[in-house]
C-alpha cells in the first residue's frame, strides 16, 4: 500500500503541520480531536435517521462488499456518519475533502481513529484532509483517494465539485497522449498548473494506472450544480467515460439542502466568522436560485436590507417579487456591505 508523506512543516496557514503515521495509510490535522469528533458523531447519528436505517435494515449482510468508493466531499462531522455507513454496510473507502476550507479536523480525526480505534493505534478510515489546504496539498490529497490495496483504484466516486472526475479523466487522457501538457503561465491558471504537476508525477510512477482506473469505475455521484455542469459539458463533448447520477438535482437536494441548509447555515457562518451584526448592513446576494433565495430569505430575518443581483430574467423577477431590491452588480459594488455569491459563474 502506498503510504501518505509525512509533512515535517507548518502549514500554509501558521497551523501545526498535518500528521500521518508511518504504519497508517491517513493524513490529518492532529488525532488528538478524535475523541470530540466521535462524540460529535454520535450526535449527528440522531439527525440522520435515513444512514441510520440503512446500518440497521442490512446489519451484517455487507451488501457493499467489494465497492471501492474513493469520496471527494466536504469531511465534516455528517460525513463522517456517511463515510462510517459505507464501512458498515461493506465497502473499503477512501477519503478527501473537496474544498480546502471545509474539513473539520476533529471529524477528519475522528474517522482515521475509527469507532473502534485510539489515538495511539487508530483503525479507521484512510482520510486526507485538514483544514486550510494549499492548492498542492489539495491535489496530493485527492490523488490519495485513489491509491487502494494491491495497486487497484476505485470503483465508485462520490463527488462534489467534479475534481475527483476531473482527475482520472486527464489522468488517462495524457497516458492516452504519451505526456502531459506544458503549463502555459500567461493563459493557465495556477491551479491548472497544480494538477499537471500531480499528473506528471503520477504518470511517471505508474503509467497505465489512469486508464485502467477509468476503466473499472462503474460510476460516479455528483452533489453540486457546478459539478453537474462538468459532467453535462463532458457528456456532450463525449468523454464521460463513465455513467453519473446527477444527485444535485434530486427533489431532496436542491430543493431541501440548497434553499433551507443555506438558510440555517449562512448567517451563522458570517457572524461565526466576522461576529458583525447584520441588522441594519446592506446585503448583496449574487444569484437567486434556491441557494440566493435561502441566503436571502436567512439575511433579511435577521435585519438586512438585500440586494440581489441576477442575470435570468425569471429569477431576477421571483426576486422583486418577494420585496427585494434587484440591482446590477455595478450598481451594488459601491453600497454593499456584505456580499454573498449563491452562483456557480465565475468573475461574479
Amino acid at each position: 500500500m502506498t503510504k501518505p508523506r509525512l509533512n515535517k512543516n507548518a502549514s500554509s496557514n501558521g497551523a501545526s503541520a498535518p500528521r500521518s503515521r508511518p504504519t497508517q495509510d491517513f493524513k490529518v490535522r492532529d488525532l488528538s480531536g478524535a475523541e470530540l469528533g466521535r462524540k460529535e458523531i454520535r450526535l449527528a447519528e440522531h439527525e440522520m435517521p435515513g444512514l441510520m436505517a440503512l446500518r440497521a435494515r442490512y446489519k451484517g449482510k455487507r451488501p457493499l462488499a467489494g465497492a471501492r468508493i474513493a469520496g471527494s466531499l466536504h469531511m465534516t462531522i455528517q460525513t463522517a456518519v456517511l463515510i462510517e455507513t459505507l464501512v458498515e454496510l461493506g465497502a473499503q473507502v477512501r477519503w478527501c475533502s473537496c474544498n480546502i476550507f471545509s474539513t473539520q479536523d476533529h471529524a477528519a480525526a475522528a474517522v482515521a481513529v475509527g469507532p473502534k480505534g485510539t489515538v495511539a493505534e487508530p483503525k479507521g478510515t484512510p482520510v486526507f484532509a485538514w483544514k486550510g489546504e494549499t492548492l498542492e496539498e489539495y491535489w496530493w490529497c485527492t490523488d490519495q483517494i485513489f491509491k487502494f490495496d494491491g495497486g487497484q483504484g476505485p470503483n465508485l466516486l462520490l463527488d462534489d465539485g467534479g475534481d475527483a472526475t476531473l482527475l482520472v479523466h486527464k489522468g488517462a487522457e495524457f497516458e492516452k497522449a504519451g505526456k502531459v501538457p506544458a503549463f502555459n503561465a500567461k493563459s493557465d491558471s495556477e491551479e491548472w498548473g497544480v494538477i499537471l504537476g500531480v499528473l506528471k508525477t503520477s504518470l511517471k510512477e505508474r503509467n497505465g494506472y489512469w486508464t485502467k482506473v477509468l476503466g473499472d469505475i462503474k460510476g460516479v455521484s455528483e452533489e453540486t450544480t457546478t459539478g453537474v455542469h462538468r459532467l453535462y459539458d463532458m457528456a456532450k463533448a463525449g468523454i464521460l467515460a463513465f455513467p453519473a447520477i446527477n444527485v444535485n438535482d434530486s427533489a431532496t437536494k436542491s430543493k431541501f439542502d440548497n434553499l433551507y441548509g443555506c438558510r440555517h447555515s449562512l448567517v451563522d457562518s458570517i457572524m461565526r466568522a466576522t461576529d458583525v451584526m447584520l441588522s441594519g448592513k446592506v446585503a448583496v446576494v449574487c444569484g437567486y436560485g434556491d441557494v440566493g433565495k435561502g441566503s436571502a430569505q436567512s439575511l433579511r430575518a435577521q435585519g438586512a436590507r438585500v440586494m440581489i443581483t441576477e442575470i435570468d430574467p425569471i429569477c431576477a423577477l421571483q426576486a422583486a417579487m418577494e420585496g427585494y431590491s434587484v440591482v446590477t452588480m455595478d450598481e451594488a459594488a459601491s453600497v454593499g456591505d456584505i456580499f454573498v455569491t449563491a452562483t456557480g459563474c465565475d468573475d461574479v
